[in-house]
């Protein structure tokens, strides 16, 4: 501790491990075009112009090991993949919108998670 404050508390290892998970650039705008109804692989990267193969399925496998996305290979011709937020995604996803709600008065959002990206 420093002299300067006496109380300080460390940061919790949890609130370490997620901020390194959200921390990684295209994270928070993957769990919001989830939340917006992007489901497949495609429908995700026209929701997120930049963002390149390689690192969107580097993001989408993180969020499936932490959880916050499930991945379910949905039978077909051809058979395709979905990702769906889990329930602690969706309450990330939550928390998202309610940050682009504090910083709304500067930078509004384009739109709001709806849960429909298909017509």
């Amino acid at each position: 501790m420093s002299p300067r404050c006496r109380s300080c508390t460390p940061v919790s290892p949890a609130l370490r491990a997620l901020a390194g998970v959200l921390e990684r650039r295209w994270t928070l705008a993957i769990i919001y075009a989830s939340a917006n109804g992007a489901a497949r692989f495609n429908e995700l990267r026209q929701s997120l112009p930049g963002v390149s193969p390689t690192t969107l399925s580097e993001r989408l496998e993180q969020l499936e090991a932490e959880r916050i996305l499930e991945r379910r290979v949905v039978p077909g011709r051809p058979p395709h993949t979905e990702y769906a937020l889990t329930p602690a995604g969706a309450r990330l996803a939550a928390a998202v919108v309610r940050l682009l709600e504090i910083q709304a008065p500067t930078h509004p959002p384009t739109s709001q998670p709806t849960g429909t990206c298909r017509p």
